[in-house]
């Protein structure tokens, strides 16, 4: 049956997000510019993401960024669906920086869990008000007519088209009651979708960050201390003076808020090649600060001392030490990850045009929002005099959130008077970013005599993602404590202990945040219990997650392990468990609930030459309703990659103070030839839309590893495998 929403004013308006993000509808008014290119069309707009052209042309509003993830096809394909439009006829424009679009951060997989239903109610009320149009001009029932394909219809036969409706629609009240379709009846959500930007990508015409240009722009390039948070003590610019292209050399300060800038010299150019020219010119005397002493190999022996004794306990349930006294068997590891940093394609840049108090900024943000209250307060100006613009994003995996890059431009652009684009390097972007924390994790565990496990310790320490908003921030907090204490295992003791780890680089969320250190000690210790108990890997991880039930925490959406048992199994019968393999292959497993989401992977490994190989990857996902099939292959398949490159080679390192990698022959990718097959099943469901850009790293490294240790014998509890001469 089709949903009835019955709306008030006040409760249409929570529906759609005020309530957690201040969205506000623009009902029957323009959305656009009056520079229309077709003068003689008329415009109907029902509400903020919605406009009905008279020529048929739809024009629907993405609030989210494009990085890749397929959010503009998504998100607008909802709209779609409940208004029965006709998706040839579909345009998408991409919204600027503005709370009247609610929650605009495309982050934390959670742009269609957060607007699924708000885009729903948005297609149904522009439905709703063209049937009211329709029935008004032929003096009939509303009940009577229905739409199809951009078409009103009426019982009798006779149709008529939305854009011939628009003049009509226009005085049409924004209806108090609007009926969503029946889930089956759905044209697009749940299908294969061609994305609505595939043309523009092919054809080269997609304006990424680095492709914006404005008249008169000057291109920067910026010195910044090789020791986070230092200063510039000074400088000399006369050789950068003479690199022909180079106009000027000024210092910009840093800024003492979360994503601020950095400060230091920037070099003003009439190209980007000339601005990077001078900037190695540049001769600069830094003030290091108390980061100098900085050594990410000593920091890693302090806070891996620190797990090995007792920690924070945030979490005891039952009796550990009981457990462990009694117990048949245990057995006890330590795991040691490096930092991380995100390295996508198109590194840090934006353009910004300040004019007195006003300012308009282009630039591939991921949280456009964000980047205009950083803006504001800069200029201590108003929100209406600033304009982010949002260009497409060449990948972001969390570290286009920040935009430090932005302000940046805003700060040069307002010392010189001219509009500027400011460009990161490779090496200023693997150098100066916000790193994926380091973590050591101590994990002890206790089996009975059965194999059943009876007991679970697990403490860790990492600096924490808080230390980049508060200052004396020595201990996880939050989701990163979470993550570790909620796991769905049926262990009657269990206990959770973090130690201290204090920052000192600047810590940023990167694709899957927190589950990347967790969601690998615990798949890869879960795996070690299982060869403890002498158990095969796939039924002891079904045993240990237990009988069918719906946890109870504190989330929203509470996770059940039966959607986590059935994934599991589901890769499983992809991968044909327990076949026998190729001399030399093993698989591995691992399966991690996160971001509402569940996701397993069965991993076939070989060592071929005494390196490692991926054959195949068995992928389940389970995300609940599924917008576009397309789009979570594709992210699946791109996670996979990723939690490849993880555990072969990611790696961030810092010596006295600065960061010892440079570009990607030091901080490497998987190559193609290096890219396995990935068989993806996503499991139907009816339940919420849940997160997909996310959840599919952390079971990689862990199950790879896991399918070594059957190769080998040998477990690997640090990372990266490079380490270890394995790739």
């Amino acid at each position: 049956m089709s949903t009835i929403k019955n709306l008030s004013r006040r409760s249409f308006v929570k529906s759609v997000g005020l309530a957690s993000g201040g969205l506000i509808l623009a009902c029957n008014t323009s959305i656009f510019s009056d520079n229309n290119e077709e003068k003689n069309n008329v415009y109907f707009n029902p509400n903020l993401f919605v406009q009905l052209n008279s020529d048929g042309n739809l024009i629907l509003i993405a609030s989210r960024s494009e990085m890749g993830n397929g959010v503009r096809t998504s998100l607008t394909s909802i709209i779609a669906d409940e208004m029965e439009a006709d998706w040839n006829k579909v345009t998408v424009k991409q919204a600027t920086g503005d709370t009247k679009y609610g929650d605009q951060n495309t982050d934390g997989s959670r742009s269609v869990r957060y607007l699924y239903d708000t885009m729903r109610e948005m297609g149904a009320t522009a439905k709703a008000m063209l049937i009211l149009a329709a029935a008004k001009k032929w003096q009939v029932s509303p009940e009577e007519c229905s739409a199809k394909n951009h078409f009103i219809i009426h019982s009798s036969g006779k149709k008529i088209a939305f854009g011939d409706l628009v003049t009509i629609a226009k005085t049409i009240k924004v209806p108090t009651e609007i009926k969503l379709k029946p889930t089956q009846n759905f044209n697009y959500i749940g299908k294969y979708l061609r994305s609505v930007d595939a043309e523009d990508y092919v054809n080269g015409t997609a304006i990424f960050g680095l492709d914006k240009r404005i008249d008169n722009m000057k291109f920067v390039a910026i010195a910044r201390c090789p020791v986070t948070f230092g200063a510039v003590k000074s400088f000399d610019k006369s050789a950068a003076l003479k690199i022909t292209g180079v106009e000027d050399v000024i210092e910009i300060p840093r800024i003492e808020k979360p994503f601020g800038s950095l400060g230091g010299v920037a070099v003003i150019a009439t190209n980007t090649w000339a601005a990077f020219k001078g900037k190695e010119a540049l001769k600069i005397t830094w003030n290091y600060g108390e980061n100098k002493a900085y050594n990410s190999d000593e920091y890693m022996k302090q806070i891996t001392q620190n797990v090995h004794k007792q920690g924070k306990v945030v979490k005891d349930h039952g009796n550990v030490n009981n457990a462990f006294k009694n117990a048949y068997k245990t057995t006890e590891s330590t795991f040691q990850l490096p930092h991380l940093v995100h390295a996508p394609m198109e590194v840090p840049n934006a353009v910004a045009w300040v004019q007195e108090d006003s300012c308009e900024v282009w630039a591939p943000t991921q949280a456009p929002q964000t980047t205009r209250k950083d803006i504001v307060s800069y200029l201590q100006t108003t929100e209406d005099k600033v304009t982010v613009n949002v260009t497409f994003l060449g990948g972001g995996f969390g570290r286009k959130s920040k935009p430090d890059y932005v302000l940046e431009a805003v700060i040069v652009s307002q010392k010189i008077k001219a509009p500027v684009q400011v460009v990161w390097t490779r090496e200023d972007d693997i150098k100066h970013s916000y790193y994926h924390t380091t973590s050591a994790q101590y994990l002890k565990g206790a089996i009975d005599e059965k194999g059943n496990v009876v007991g679970w310790l697990h403490r860790f320490a990492l600096p924490s993602i808080v230390s980049t908003f508060q200052s004396g921030v020595d201990y996880a907090a939050g989701f990163e404590i979470s993550s570790a204490s909620n796991i769905p295992f049926d262990i009657d003791n269990m206990k959770v202990e973090v130690g201290k780890a204090p920052a000192h680089v600047r810590i940023g969320w990167l694709r899957s945040v927190i589950n990347i250190p967790h969601g690998f000690s615990v798949n890869v210790f879960a795996d070690e219990l299982a060869y403890l108990a002498k158990k095969d890997p796939l039924e002891f991880r079904l045993n240990l997650i237990g009988k069918d039930r719906i946890e109870d925490t504190k989330n929203p959406i509470k996770y059940n392990t039966a959607r986590l048992k059935n994934v599991l199994r589901i890769a499983a019968k992809n991968a044909q468990w327990g076949k026998e393999l190729p001399e030399g292959h093993a698989y591995g497993l691992a399966v991690q609930h996160s971001f509402y989401t569940y996701v397993a992977s069965i991993v076939e490994v070989s060592l071929e030459n005494e390196k490692v190989k991926v054959h195949n990857i068995y992928t389940a996902i389970d995300c609940g309703t599924v917008i576009n099939k397309n789009t979570v292959i594709a992210q699946m398949e791109g996670a996979a990659v990723f939690g490849m490159s993880l555990a072969y080679y990611g790696k961030i390192t810092a010596k006295n103070g600065a960061i010892e990698q440079n570009n990607y022959h030091d901080y490497k990718m998987i190559r193609m030839n290096n890219a396995p097959k990935v068989h993806v099943e996503i499991v139907d469901s009816t339940e919420n839309p849940t997160g997909v850009g996310e959840p599919g790293v952390p079971v990689i490294a862990p199950a790879i590893v896991n399918a070594l240790f059957k190769i080998t014998g040998k477990r690997y509890y640090n990372l990266p495998l490079s380490e270890y001469n394995l790739v």
